[in-house]
């Protein structure tokens, strides 16, 4: 299942502050169905963002992050009209991706 992550890009000068949505259920392995059985854990590890072929920030999560989470960042020295791919792995393998232009 791929998961399909919001993405704004606004460009300050030589500086985008980039904002992602990701959906996802964040799950830790810790809680309990209404079965009382435990919910297997499902979470994010690992973000990546590129722009061009310049990997711009990475990151390495665990399952202490909520459920949709948003992030955001700032890149340095990019311009009007550059795109900016984020995307993810998590613990199962799914993949979630989505892409912005700078504006």
């Amino acid at each position: 299942m791929a998961g399909k992550i919001r993405l704004r890009a606004s460009l300050n000068g030589d500086v985008a502050e980039v904002k992602a949505l990701m959906r996802h259920p964040m799950e830790t392995g810790l809680r309990k169905g209404k079965d009382g059985n435990p919910i297997p854990a499902h979470h994010i590890t690992e973000v990546k963002a590129t722009v061009g072929d310049r990997t711009v920030m990475h990151a390495f999560w665990s399952g202490a992050v909520s459920q949709n989470p948003l992030i955001g960042f700032n890149v340095a020295n990019v311009k009007e009209g550059d795109e900016i791919i984020v995307s993810y792995v998590d613990n199962k393998g799914e993949t979630g991706e989505g892409s912005a232009t700078i504006k």
